[in-house]
């Protein structure tokens, strides 16, 4: 048998679920806690992986370059270029570079030679630049050694880093006179 509580109708009782002020005040004070403790480290990451992949782009690049020319049994050239058709002798290589057979060996595209690829500008806020030798072009021999228009050797350091420069990590690409490049961490120092 049923007995009825007094106030409430027979057989019928409600409750009311739902949070307080004070509770969703709380929570969303913790979500912003937390989010401003994670979005420093993920932003970091980000950049870490941009700076990442310009470098493997760009050693691709030189890897290519030294392929070619072995291959070809020629001069291959990479050197910077806004316009994806001529060299540049100003700016970073992050304006962008084209890959050439360079038949005359004077480091720059002419007419009646062949471009092998053509790699547009870098994204903003990233900066590639290169040490005296390697400041303009890298000029590999036909054995894939890297090699100065002038036949000497050709050596140096290629750093790419974030803009405006941060703690972020700075990466650096080294190219030995055997032509081949490798990738090493470097500091904030390191930037222009």
């Amino acid at each position: 048998m049923r007995q009825s509580v007094p106030g409430r109708k027979a057989g019928l009782l409600t409750f009311q679920a739902g949070y307080t002020l004070v509770e969703l005040l709380v929570v969303m004070a913790l979500a912003a806690i937390l989010l401003g403790l994670a979005l420093p480290s993920m932003t970091e990451m980000l950049n870490t992986q941009r700076s990442n992949a310009a470098g493997s782009s760009f050693r691709a690049s030189l890897n290519l370059a030294r392929a070619e020319a072995i291959k070809r049994n020629a001069r291959v050239v990479v050197c910077k270029s806004a316009d994806g058709l001529s060299c540049k002798l100003t700016g970073g290589w992050n304006q962008g570079r084209i890959t050439f057979h360079d038949a005359n060996n004077n480091a720059a595209i002419d007419a009646d030679e062949q471009l092998i690829e053509r790699y547009g500008a870098m994204p903003d806020g990233l900066s590639l630049t290169g040490n005296t030798s390697v400041a303009n072009y890298v000029s590999y021999s036909a054995s894939g050694s890297a090699k100065l228009i002038t036949g000497a050797f050709q050596a140096g350091t290629f750093t790419i880093c974030l803009m405006p420069v941060s703690s972020a990590e700075v990466q650096q690409i080294v190219l030995s006179s055997t032509g081949r490049a490798r990738s090493r961490k470097g500091v904030a120092a390191d930037c222009p």
